[in-house]
Order: structure tokens, then sequence, then C-alpha cells
């Protein structure tokens, strides 16, 4: 264990006393509580963010950094991060005193081995706590915030919008990576429009739908009389999106002649209109997107390596939908509702057969393929939708085990169940035979906010 993978660290324990250190971190290992002790404290508020699931213990009296001005540093970090303080008898008052300021405990020493594991363990329940109900409140905001919303909850996707949400005010570069149909536009407008860039321009350019011949004049402009044809000033998809974010999809379809023009303009953020010599300055996020491996592009000299490595300065990877099948019955509820509303047509519940060719199908087309399923289902009927876009064969070996396939067919029945009746736990527990503790505890397993299906 070190303080390179903080993340898998639940007590960081400071103390410049070797002995008591390596002593409590073999007590918290024995309870099988991963923990590392140091004797440097200046680095740790650098290397602890607001996401780190542990709690600190720290000595009170130590040489390079006291304990009472750790807790003060890292609270500017986290002034919700559980500090326990460890104290000599003469340090007692002002442990007391640091209680008022934010501290989480103070444990006297010598401290008893069975009362310490009693107050971190109580900490870390608090500590996971504060964090779920950081990630409730972040997902209620962006479910309320208008634009665009990215559903799921899967690992990848958790993963994903992890990424997102770190730089989403940032002016990083960012480029997304994932198959067609995953949502790549999806997740460039979702950063912008939840970014302080929002009331700025969101300018959209597929770079293999624009011939090679005018690819430089749409993305830089061009003056009066720069080409034949050119007979007005024309303002560039760059210089128009300045102040806000110009989205660059299918990178890998621009022209090499261009490349070097593009990573000129990201590298100054300045850009020319073809034809003047006058710069414009740039205040711009650029996000680009690509369905292909562009480090292998590098390889075979499709793709400059120096602007790829300008343009990676994020990643953000979409999975693709057969790697997040937890979220298929999530989404398809999702489209089928926006396709009731929009058609005015009621919104039928999936029967048996169709749910398990939803979670046994391979998804090539990603969500968008869902999405046209979702509104043929609902225009069409069933039988019709299924018919024509699904193959009625069901293939079982899906990727997923019985214990999947069966939290698969029961998520989706729960969420249909509270779709159907606008969010109403007495209805959906009449409708779906199960007493109140059961739904509730199946809601909290499959992360089902009942606010969700309230129309």
């Amino acid at each position: 264990m070190n303080l390179n993978n903080l993340d898998n660290i639940k007590v960081l324990i400071v103390d410049d006393e070797p002995l008591i250190g390596s002593a409590l971190m073999q007590l918290f290992e024995l309870e099988g509580i991963p923990a590392f002790a140091t004797s440097t404290p200046k680095s740790l508020p650098e290397q602890i963010h607001l996401n780190w699931p542990g709690v600190v213990i720290t000595d009170v009296n130590m040489p390079q950094l006291d304990g009472i001005s750790l807790m003060r540093n890292l609270q500017t970090k986290d002034k919700d991060l559980p500090i326990i303080l460890l104290t000599g008898f003469g340090d007692i008052a002002m442990a007391v005193q640091a209680l008022k300021q934010g501290a989480y405990d103070f444990l006297e020493k010598p401290f008893n081995n069975e009362h310490i594991l009693d107050v971190v363990k109580r900490a870390l329940e608090k500590r996971e706590l504060t964090l779920e109900n950081r990630k409730l409140k972040r997902e209620l905001e962006s479910q309320s915030l208008p634009g665009p919303r990215i559903l799921g909850h899967s690992p990848g996707i958790e993963q994903m919008k992890h990424i997102i949400h770190q730089v989403i005010d940032m002016p990083a570069d960012v480029l997304i990576e994932g198959e067609t149909g995953t949502g790549k536009e999806l997740v460039a407008r979702y950063l912008h429009d939840h970014s302080v860039r929002h009331q700025a321009n969101f300018v959209a350019i597929n770079c293999g739908a624009i011939p090679e011949t005018i690819i430089e004049s749409e993305l830089f402009g061009a003056e009066s009389g720069a080409f034949t044809g050119a007979d007005k000033t024309r303002i560039g998809k760059f210089e128009y999106a300045n102040g806000g974010t110009i989205f660059l999809d299918e990178i890998e379809s621009t022209p090499l002649s261009l490349q070097i023009k593009l990573l000129r303009v990201l590298e100054d953020r300045k850009v020319e209109r073809l034809g003047s010599n006058r710069s414009i300055e740039l205040d711009i996020r650029v996000i680009a997107a690509t369905k292909v491996d562009l480090a292998q592009l590098c390889k075979t000299g499709e793709f400059r390596q120096d602007l790829l490595y300008r343009l990676n300065l994020v990643t953000v990877p979409i999975p693709a939908l057969r790697e997040r099948r937890e979220d298929i019955g999530l989404l398809f509820l999702h489209f089928a509702r926006v396709a009731s509303s929009r058609y005015h047509k009621a919104l039928i519940a999936l029967n048996a057969q169709q749910m398990t060719q939803l979670a046994s199908h391979d998804w090539p087309g990603n969500v968008r393929e869902l999405r046209n399923l979702a509104e043929r289902y609902v225009l069409l009927g069933g039988e019709a939708a299924f018919a024509t876009s699904i193959n009625s064969s069901v293939n079982l070996n899906c990727g997923m085990s019985l214990q999947q396939r069966v939290e698969f067919f029961e998520r989706l029945l729960i969420e249909e169940a509270l779709s159907h009746n606008k969010g109403s736990i007495k209805l959906t527990m009449e409708q779906l035979e199960v007493p109140r503790k059961t739904l509730y505890d199946k809601m909290q397993k499959y992360e089902l906010d009942r606010k969700r299906f309230i129309q």
C-alpha cells in the first residue's frame, strides 16, 4: 500500500513516531480496513481530494507540521473530512477546542484498541454517507438543470461521469472516444451546457461530412476575395464559437493537410481567416470525438501524433451499450416515455420475451439503435417493433450470468411499474405484490428514485 493509490486507503495515520503508526496500521489491517501510516504530513493536503473515501488520524504534536495545522489545511480541501486527533494528557484542552473547529473526535494516548476501532468505524460510516449525499446532490442538480442528461449507473458510465465533472469548468481540450451511436455529441453538449461556458455558442462540425476543398474556410473563415466564389467575408466555426465550445466530430476524418493548421490553432488559441494576416484571439474549449483508435492511425501515418497529444489532454471513453447492459432498461424506458409524450400514445409495459430480447441483443448501433427501437415500440406496438428491430431468436449467450439477467429483469419491472404508477410507491407495491420494505430495498439496490417517474 502506498500514497500513490490513495483511493484504496480507508485510514490514513499521521504520526512522527513510527512504532505508533505501525501498530495502528496493523490493528486496522487485522480488521480488514486498509490503512497507511506516514510521518511526513506536509504533502497530504495536495493528495487528498473531495471524493477520497477515508478518514485521517493525526497526532497533535509533530515537529514538521502539528496536527491542528494539518487539520486546518485538510479542511480547506474538504470541510467534511473526518479527522481524529491523537493527544497526550496535556493536549486535551487543545483537542476540545479542535472539536469546535470541526475535528471528528480525539483519542488520548495510550489508547484502547477497541475504542479506536469503534471511533474509526463510525467515522468511516459518516464519510460514506457524506459522499453518497454529495453524489445524490450532484445527480439531482444535473437532472434539474436544462440541457442533456447522461442516464445510467453502470461502472463505465459512473467512471465517465466522474471524469467529466472533474474537468467540466476547465479550459482543457477533451477527446471523446466511442463507437458509432454511443452518444458522443450528447456528452460534448453535456460538457458545454453544464459548464461556465453554457451561455456562449456550442458549435458542432462533422469533419467527415465537409468536402476537403472547403473545410478550411468552414473552420477558420475567409475574407472577401480570398478564393474564387468568396464574395463576402465569412466567419469560421472557431470564431463563431469564441467564448464557448467547438465540437469536432469524426476528427479522424480531418485531412492531413489541415491537421497541422488545426494544431497551430489549438496551441496558439488564435485563428486567421483565409486571405487575412490578422490573428483573432480565441477563448474556446475544443472537444473532439472519434470512433476509431487514433493512436493506431498515427502508426499508419493517417493522423498526426502531435495533434493527438494536443487533443487527448483529457480522454473521455464512452462504453458501448453491450458493456453497460444494466443501463438498458432505464434508457429504453426514458426513450419510450419521451416518445409517448411526443406522439401522444400510451406506454404499454414490455412482456417477458421482449425484456429477454432487450437483455440478450448485442446492440451494434448502441444507444441510437435502442432509441429507435423505443420510438417504434410506442408508435407500432411491441410485436411489430421487436420483429423489425431485433432478431426474435433470443441469444442467451450474451455475456450476462443468470444472476445478472435476473437483476436486469427485476430492475426493468420495477422501473416500468414506477413509470406506470407515476412514482406512487403504494400503487407500485400493489402492482408488483411486494411489501413496502422489499420495494424500498430493491429501489435502493438499483438506485431508482421515485421522483424520476413523477409526471
